[in-house]
């Protein structure tokens, strides 16, 4: 693409050399991956800055610069006051506006995201459309997986997978997209067609400092649909009713609302509801009629997740019964309320809960069909909200009958001034504290008896353990069977 016509774009740049004669085959921020004839975006991260990379850019095959500051290259160099959000403005422009060729979902909130991205995605694929997933765990598109970095990767990443998911003839994406992404702009230029929102709950307030600026990182996404009402391109916003910011979100769109909820009147509501010990009931009011329900997953939160994905797919135009089918056979996601298969006969389950509110909502739903008593196996991240440490210790001893905590991603922290934090003031004794999170395991499985319950929380999915600098391999669940065996 011709350099000119790719920055042509950008409301406010500088520039004093030609351009004209130059052919951008790539765009890179991360002077490491260029090739011949590629712009390179000068990045401020948290701890490196891009701009001293200029000349290794030029040395690698980058021919023309973006940055915020002149450089003494020997390429031209645009100049720019926001390098991030032009790097939006590049990519959407170079890779041919992809978001605008396919359906795009995003689906924001504190907890439910991947189960609500997955059920979606696997309606979609049920209605014989071909999709592909953007997660905390992994990309897939048409079946293929990708790893990410990120819950929601930056924007030149996503507009290069839209592209590909473009060339792929992808009918619908969907997309997780954390209060980080909103908030930093990484998903500026992505056209969304419908905005789902879960829930809100303490998370994350170590970057977001308030819950009211988390809140406002989360509305962005509603906001951001856009004021113009199009026939021939709808676009919607699903809102979970039941949640106390559900009146806020409603206001700061100016797209349709689709709602949905149990406690409240909602377009898409859950009446009937019961839990049960293989999973959940209940009829799924709609505007088109009522829906049984019989799904395998278990928990309220499940009805909710369940609620949310229906009501996505119904603005997206599928059919009920579809809907219906998907909701009653979905098996969920790996690491969110995930039984570990033995010949014990007690429970073990793992789960991602690493938030007060999602914590209480598993233990919550465990309690309801435990027979025996619940252990639960948890801790809290480092370099992450201490805010929420103290709330973490006190839900786990409040439903739970044994409490173990243990490190869970520690960081550059030490594991023991993490569970120091979680302990402070904590007026329960049923707990006891194991820094070694195998061993935390291990512990749990041999102090179990017949028809207990051990949650091990707070890592779902994750196959590592970051400690210091370094990435270790561990797995909640191959550690779980392990001594199950």
């Amino acid at each position: 693409m011709n350099a000119k016509e790719l920055i042509k774009n950008l409301p406010d740049y500088q520039c004093q050399q030609n351009l004209d004669m130059l052919n951008i085959k790539h765009i890179e921020m991360d002077h490491r991956l260029l090739k011949e004839n590629s712009l390179f975006v000068c990045i401020k991260g948290y701890t490196v800055d891009g701009h001293q990379f200029a000349e290794a850019a030029v040395e690698n095959g980058a021919t023309v610069i973006v940055a915020e500051k002149e450089l003494d290259v020997s390429v031209p160099v645009v100049i720019v006051p926001d390098t991030s959000r032009a790097l939006a403005h590049l990519a959407n422009n170079f890779y041919d506006h992809p978001s605008s060729k396919l359906k795009v979902i995003g689906v924001t909130g504190t907890n439910g995201k991947t189960s609500v991205t997955n059920i979606i995605d696997e309606i979609h694929h049920y209605a014989k459309q071909k999709t592909a997933i953007i997660g905390t765990i992994q990309m897939v598109i048409d079946g293929e997986s990708h790893p990410v970095k990120n819950t929601t990767p930056d924007s030149l990443f996503l507009q290069k997978n839209l592209h590909q998911m473009v060339e792929k003839k992808i009918d619908v994406a969907t997309m997780e997209v954390s209060s980080h992404a909103l908030d930093l702009g990484r998903v500026h230029g992505v056209d969304f067609d419908i905005a789902v929102f879960t829930n809100l709950s303490q998370d994350h307030l170590d970057y977001h400092q308030t819950m009211e600026n988390y809140l406002f990182a989360k509305s962005l996404l509603f906001s951001q649909l856009g004021n113009t009402l199009k026939h021939e391109r709808p676009k919607y916003a699903v809102i979970n009713q039941d949640d106390e910011h559900a009146e806020f979100l409603n206001r700061v769109t100016a797209q349709p609302v689709l709602t949905y909820g149990v406690q409240n009147k909602a377009s898409f509501q859950a009446v009937n509801v019961e839990l049960m010990a293989n999973g959940v009931s209940f009829i799924m009011k709609t505007p088109k009629g009522n829906v049984p329900i019989k799904s395998k997953l278990m928990g309220m939160f499940s009805v909710y997740n369940l609620l949310a994905a229906a009501t996505a797919a119904y603005a997206s135009g599928i059919e009920l019964d579809i809907i219906q089918h998907v909701l009653n056979n979905t098996t969920g996601v790996k690491g969110r309320f995930q039984p570990v298969e033995h010949k014990q006969d007690f429970g073990v389950i793992i789960d991602y809960a690493h938030t007060p509110d999602s914590l209480e909502n598993v233990l919550s739903t465990i309690k309801r069909f435990c027979a025996g008593n619940i252990r639960v196996v948890v801790g809290c991240g480092g370099d992450r909200d201490r805010r929420k440490r103290p709330l973490m210790a006190e839900v786990a001893c409040q439903y739970a009958d044994q409490a173990i905590f243990t490190s869970d991603n520690p960081r550059s922290e030490s594991s023991q001034a993490i569970i120091d934090d979680m302990v402070e003031g904590l007026k329960h004794n049923n707990y006891q504290t194991i820094l070694d999170r195998e061993e935390a395991i291990k512990q749990a499985i041999e102090q179990a008896n017949d028809k207990d319950v051990v949650l091990i929380a707070g890592k779902g999915h994750e196959t590592y353990q970051i400690v210091g600098d370094k990435v270790l391999d561990f797995d909640d669940e191959q550690v779980a069977i392990k001594y199950l065996n």
